[in-house]
């Protein structure tokens, strides 16, 4: 098998950028399913869809043993299983109550968020640049606050849920595959009961579009994620910074057209103070993060 070369690794990247921004369309296309039946069918598929292809790879198992039934690894693992159900549960029900707007507040901080994680966690000091950045992101978010109170609390929840959960992840030694199984198979007790007790009440069997939609969900969890694993470990870090951004634009550029969701003057302004921190802070990362130049042959 031939390796993945830079340009490879890139288009892997940015598929994976693009997918999460147009995952709020096929969510409500999953309607009249509600948020709780479509996290549930997302973490039974997903497992399922992961476990074939953990089957298929034949990496072998003794990952669980060492990675993942330790006294040490174990209680990460259920950490890091309970913070990614949170945040999907909560994207989801945004999608479906007409937030989309909001989720995508969440995942432009959600950069500044690890950042104030990395500081208050592990110690890192952020450039000046940084700082700056994320002053004026936390005025935008203080402006949009002042506007209304209504949704912030799904973007804070977003952008904290997923900050969290990767300080969780820089503790952990799995696989973004091995990972996702873990996760997913951690949320399994909860999500297979629920799926049983609705029973005839639930979309799933009722017609086989709608079935299959939701046995998708599965796939588009874990299809972009896998693109993630293999490009992260071959781009520089300033380039995973700037498609990182590529999502919260796609979905809030949906929000306003394809969901028709308002924006009020107030909201604008924050949310103008939350890109010109965001690049701000962006630039100051990839110069941090540019390798040095070559000295010329003397």
């Amino acid at each position: 098998m031939s390796p993945i070369t830079r340009g490879q690794a890139l288009g892997a990247a940015a598929s994976a950028y693009v997918l999460w921004g147009f995952l709020p369309p096929f969510l409500a296309s999953l309607k009249p399913a509600g948020p709780l039946e479509i996290l549930s069918h997302r973490i039974v598929w997903s497992f399922a869809l992961v476990l074939l292809i953990l089957l298929g790879l034949r990496s072998g198992w003794g990952w669980l043993r060492s990675s993942v039934f330790t006294r040490r690894a174990f209680p990460v693992l259920l950490a890091a299983a309970a913070l990614i159900g949170t945040n999907w549960l909560v994207y989801i029900w945004a999608v479906a109550n007409d937030h989309v707007v909001e989720a995508s507040l969440g995942y432009f901080i959600n950069p500044l968020v690890n950042v104030l994680f990395g500081v208050l966690m592990f110690g890192e000091r952020p450039s000046r640049g940084a700082r700056v950045g994320g002053a004026i992101v936390l005025l935008g978010v203080v402006v949009i606050s002042a506007g209304s109170w209504q949704g912030l609390w799904v973007s804070l929840t977003l952008a904290c849920s997923f900050g969290l959960y990767g300080v969780v992840k820089k503790r952990s030694q799995l696989t973004a595959l091995q990972g996702l199984l873990v996760e997913s198979g951690l949320l399994l007790p909860l999500a297979v009961p629920y799926l049983l007790w609705l029973g005839g009440d639930g979309q799933f069997g009722r017609a086989w579009a709608g079935s299959a939609m939701l046995v998708l969900a599965g796939g588009i969890t874990a299809l972009p994620l896998w693109f993630f694993a293999v490009a992260a470990p071959r781009l520089q870090f300033g380039v995973l910074g700037v498609l990182q951004y590529v999502s919260p634009t796609i979905q809030f550029l949906l929000g306003i057209t394809v969901f028709g969701e308002h924006v009020t003057p107030v909201y604008w302004m924050g949310l103008v103070g939350v890109w010109v921190g965001s690049v701000i802070y962006l630039t100051m990362t990839i110069r941090a993060h540019q390798p040095p130049e070559a000295l010329e042959p003397t």
